[in-house]
């Protein structure tokens, strides 16, 4: 079955089906609990120089980069979690968890000079809380972001995420593989059996729909990138007990 390895990535999370705040504690430790292979999130850093975890450039009509970690968590998720440090969440994802791995990505900022200082702070929390085994890969829009983590740690993963580069280029800058958005992978099939020629991680995201689990699944994708973790568990099984 060609399918049969394919793992699933709970995108912020396993959020949706509980309605937990997207990057959170909480859907991060449904994810783990649901064993998903991993569980991604957004890695920003405030003013102060705080990283933490939020998808949007702004939290609350305040720009991220622009405020105080202090201003910023005065308001909290919609849960009653406090908006979640970058360290709150790698701890969280060590705790009780041997199943799901920390899919970190890396948010640009608009003021180019700070995305070494994100990657570097980082990699450095990462590696002072011991956790790189808990870390299954970086990605990334931006190709300089990924490329310096590579220079660094040429043994840590990375994944790229905007879809511009075909698997030979990223090969030769010695990327680890490629999550791009469903609808390039649709448009690019060709770029599936050259990213297996070159051996490169498959990844595409954000995939809810069955139609579009199928067609992951019968090309063989290392890896689903998805908000409803249960979908795609669930058709999964449904095709393994099919083909039985």
């Amino acid at each position: 079955m060609v399918f049969a390895n394919t793992k699933v990535v709970a995108h912020r999370g396993a959020w949706k089906a509980h309605k937990l705040p997207e990057n959170s504690i909480a859907s991060l430790k449904q994810a783990i609990k649901m064993n998903c292979a991993g569980s991604e999130f957004d890695v920003r850093m405030t003013s102060d120089e705080v990283l933490i975890v939020a998808h949007d450039p702004k939290y609350h009509e305040m720009l991220i980069e622009e405020t105080t970690y202090a201003d910023l968590s005065k308001i909290k998720l919609s849960n009653g979690e406090m908006l979640p440090k970058l360290k709150d969440i790698i701890i969280a994802g060590m705790e009780g968890n041997d199943s799901t791995g920390l899919v970190c990505e890396i948010k640009p900022s608009k003021i180019a000079s700070r995305n070494k200082d994100i990657t570097n702070k980082t990699l450095q929390l990462v590696k002072a809380l011991n956790a790189e085994a808990y870390v299954s890969y970086y990605i990334s829009f931006d190709y300089d972001i990924i490329k310096h983590i590579k220079k660094l740690q040429p043994e840590s993963k990375v994944l790229y995420l905007d879809g511009s580069k075909a698997p030979k280029d990223l090969s030769k800058d010695q990327i680890d593989g490629l999550d791009y958005a469903f609808f390039k992978m649709k448009k690019n099939p060709q770029w599936i059996k050259e990213a297996k020629d070159y051996k490169l991680i498959l990844n595409a995201w954000t995939v809810n729909k069955i139609e579009d689990i199928d067609w992951l699944l019968d090309h063989g994708f290392d890896y689903i990138t998805t908000n409803e973790p249960e979908l795609v568990f669930k058709r999964i099984n449904e095709r393994a007990n099919h083909e039985d």
